[in-house]
């Protein structure tokens, strides 16, 4: 695939039975890591970068800031790069896409509920905001993969049946609209996630670290990319502080 823009190397990993596996990164560094790892691409967590930048998730990090550290990312690997942009940081789409492709980035997540509120937006307008991105983008010359994150299991948005209507409904929605990938973050139930692929017409993305299914078996459901969010650096920054800290730092006036 060297002859093709990163975009399209990126929208080419994603293969139903055979997922695009994004260990999430949060910083050069880490994403020289995944690269040197072997994975074909890099993803970043907005939730592990704002944590870096010294800010919650939830877009209380200055668009700015996750720019920069995007480009700085995107700079470090040879590898296609695609960011978790929450719901676009305020931006209105032109200004988004004009200022997200200067990054270099290949695609980005755009999430369907208020980050500081949680609450589920309106999918009808989540579906125009996607068309409008893809519409911009275009305008500019640039490619994108679009990775459409669906909330109704992240926030708990009614009963579990009612979850799972709601994620295919806006899932196909959403790919109508112009998304390339549909995220139906916090989808966990084995059973949800068969129906989850098999349902939404387009290519299915899930989180993994909830226990409940292995890579193979997500495979096996027909999903088409697994992400690890920021548990990775979690995990890490647990180590650093639990093991690290106690032995290097001895107690003051004992």
């Amino acid at each position: 695939m060297s002859d093709l823009n990163s975009a399209e190397r990126l929208r080419r990993l994603h293969v139903a039975g055979d997922p695009l596996v994004l260990p999430n990164a949060w910083d050069a560094a880490s994403a020289r890591m995944v690269e040197a790892a072997g994975f074909p691409a890099v993803a970043t967590s907005s939730a592990a970068v704002s944590a870096v930048l010294g800010y919650d998730d939830g877009e209380a990090a200055p668009v700015e800031e996750m720019l920069a550290a995007a480009s700085r990312i995107v700079r470090a690997v040879n590898v296609p790069v695609t960011v978790d942009f929450e719901r676009g940081y305020g931006l209105a789409p032109a200004e988004l896409a004009e200022r997200f492709a200067a990054t270099g980035a290949a695609g980005l997540n755009l999430e369907d509920s208020h980050p500081p509120t949680g609450v589920m937006l309106d999918a009808g307008e989540q579906a125009d905001f996607l068309a409008a991105v893809r519409a911009s983008a275009l305008s500019l010359g640039v490619d994108l993969v679009i990775n459409a994150r669906t909330d109704a299991f992240l926030r708990q948005a009614g009963s579990p049946e009612e979850r799972l209507a709601t994620s295919l409904d806006r899932g196909a929605r959403y790919l109508q609209a112009g998304a390339d990938c549909v995220y139906p973050i916090g989808a966990s139930e084995p059973d949800a996630l068969r129906e989850l692929a098999k349902g939404i017409p387009g290519p299915v993305n899930v989180a993994f670290g909830n226990g409940r299914s292995s890579m193979a078996e997500l495979a096996a459901f027909d999903v088409a990319r697994v992400s690890f969010g920021p548990a990775l650096q979690r995990r890490l920054y647990d180590t650093f502080e639990s093991v690290l800290l106690p032995a290097v730092v001895s107690p003051v006036n004992p």
